[in-house]
């Protein structure tokens, strides 16, 4: 199996969201998580529409600043962008970028900041 399908996986399986968008800010990957999590806006569905849609003028206005950011320096390849105080969350955009540092693309992480509840290893 090749690399790829690895890590396809994995972001498959993760609990968050992530929402994965070229530079023309257009939806290219939506996870199981994220289509769920965006079901009212259209969930699934999103995946070949502008990100930028679901966004407010002023939000719009910053992600164009960070993608700009990104596309200044390769370091350049997280940002942190908001805490969802009821989630308990932090908001992060992570750079995209193929083999020879090329910005590619961004994505959305959120980092949940509650302990887990479920018991260790509980099967």
């Amino acid at each position: 199996m090749e690399l790829s399908k690895y890590f396809q996986s994995i972001i498959e399986q993760d609990r968050c969201a992530i929402v994965i968008c070229n530079l023309e800010h257009k939806i290219i990957y939506m996870n199981p998580a994220a289509a769920s999590r965006y079901v009212k806006s259209g969930g699934a569905e999103l995946v070949g529409n502008s990100l930028l849609n679901c966004h407010n003028a002023q939000s719009r206005e910053q992600i164009e600043k960070v993608i700009s950011w990104f596309k200044e320096n390769k370091e350049h390849n997280i940002i942190y962008t908001f805490h969802n105080e009821k989630e308990n969350k932090d908001v992060y955009m992570v750079a995209l970028r193929d083999e020879d540092g090329t910005l590619i693309g961004y994505y959305e992480k959120h980092e949940y900041r509650n302990a887990e509840k479920e018991e260790l290893y509980h099967y």
